[in-house]
């Protein structure tokens, strides 16, 4: 991958078979992590969702449409995926909980990571949390939807504990270009990020939105008339091999 913030995005939420959440983190740290890499993607981040023990998280990054086919092709083509795809499988009651994302502007996609990555193996995975938040509605997110976010929203996170945001992102209504793959389509989707040293930093965070006078009297009753459903809110501990951590 070159220096670019991964202009195309797969935020893939897997929910899997009672108790088969360690044995897939553990085969998929171990098995597909270098192997998805070497094929021309970039595995991002990797979580446990603090608030469902059956839902396995993570994130991968393409520099483009085609590249994420000719990617996708060559991992899911390759001896890694052919050799544990079976156990794999095993563990994943549904897999095709998929959002295809790019960054809202040049400015807001995730960076290139910044720190080695843990080999296989590494003990303890690190105390921070990450917070995805994502809003959903009938329309593409526009002009005014993201100075509004600018504006109102991202100041009220900043003051109630949360630094700012790792990355914005939203729907990319490209074709799929690895058919074999399902992603969600037709959705509009906006998706930002934040990192908290701690679960605890982030449910005092969450507990001063609730209380802020400024949020609850005028962010978010704005915010509701413009989404189509409550906001979603994914509380994420990276496992011990996330980059993003």
């Amino acid at each position: 991958m070159n220096d670019v913030r991964y202009p195309i995005v797969e935020l893939r939420q897997y929910t899997l078979h009672p108790g088969q959440r360690d044995v897939l983190i553990n085969l998929f740290d171990r098995e597909f992590v270098e192997t998805q890499e070497a094929a021309g993607m970039a595995v991002i981040a990797q979580f446990r969702d603090l608030d469902d023990p059956e839902r396995f998280v993570w994130l991968r990054g393409f520099e483009d449409m085609p590249c994420r086919a000719e990617a996708l092709g060559r991992f899911y083509g390759g001896p890694a995926w052919k050799t544990h795809k079976d156990q794999a499988n095993a563990t994943m009651f549904d897999s095709d909980n998929v959002l295809l994302l790019r960054p809202v502007t040049a400015r807001t996609g995730f960076p290139p990571p910044t720190d080695v990555r843990p080999p296989f193996g590494h003990p303890t995975p690190p105390p921070s949390v990450v917070l995805a938040t994502l809003y959903y509605r009938d329309r593409p997110f526009d002009r005014a939807f993201i100075d509004f976010f600018d504006g109102q929203i991202r100041p009220v996170l900043i003051e109630t504990g949360a630094a700012p945001p790792l990355a914005c992102l939203q729907s990319e209504h490209a074709e799929n270009t690895f058919p074999a793959l399902p992603v969600r389509i037709g959705e509009n989707v906006f998706v930002w990020f934040a990192q908290f040293p701690s679960r605890a930093d982030l449910d005092n965070h969450l507990y001063r939105v609730e209380r802020s006078d400024h949020w609850r009297d005028y962010v978010q009753p704005t915010l509701s008339t413009m989404l189509t459903r409550p906001p979603q809110q994914l509380r994420l501990a990276p496992t011990a091999r996330s980059l993003l951590r």
